[in-house]
């Protein structure tokens, strides 16, 4: 019984701690246009996605309950700051029906990027959003490259990487 228990046991603790070292990874490669969309923005105009087209977008989808979309607000407000100049923007989408949620929590974490109401879910279904947040890269030609689902602490360096490679193409 010893002997079965250790022939079954130590390459479970093997691949237990392969995975818990390796770094977090959340990216999905995905392709085809980016469906267009026309959202209200927090400053009260209307934005389009199709604008945008000569630079890397990065949609993030994201709800004041969620706490990953809180933990990744700041983070992702210090890339939109680094990449800006370079063509590149972050559309956040907030999905909740109530927008007066989402003014709350950017009182408590502002963000300098272009944040779109999404109160009636037309582009969250439109993109087939099943997890918040979602992240969607969209490279300079408006095609989709890369679909993030969730956040876990580390998505931003593989968020930086995938900006850095879009931008040079």
């Amino acid at each position: 019984m010893k002997l079965i228990m250790q022939k079954f046991y130590f390459p479970f603790l093997l691949l237990l701690g392969a995975l818990l070292l390796a770094p977090p990874t959340g990216a999905e490669e995905i392709s085809g246009p980016a469906p267009d969309f026309t959202l209200k923005s927090r400053g009260g105009e209307n934005l389009r996605l199709s604008e945008f087209r000569g630079e890397v977008v990065m949609i993030n989808f994201w709800a004041s309950w969620c706490g990953p979309c809180r933990q990744e607000m700041p983070l992702l407000d210090q890339l939109y700051s680094r990449y800006s100049p370079m063509g590149f923007t972050i559309l956040g989408i907030n999905v909740e029906e109530d927008s007066a949620l989402a003014e709350k929590l950017l009182e408590e974490i502002p963000v300098g990027f272009p944040i779109l109401f999404d109160s009636e879910n037309h582009v969250t279904e439109l993109y087939e959003v099943m997890a918040m947040p979602s992240t969607i890269m969209v490279d300079r030609d408006g095609n989709m490259r890369y679909l993030h689902l969730g956040y876990m602490p580390g998505y931003e360096v593989e968020y930086e990487a995938q900006i850095k490679e879009l931008i040079k193409e």
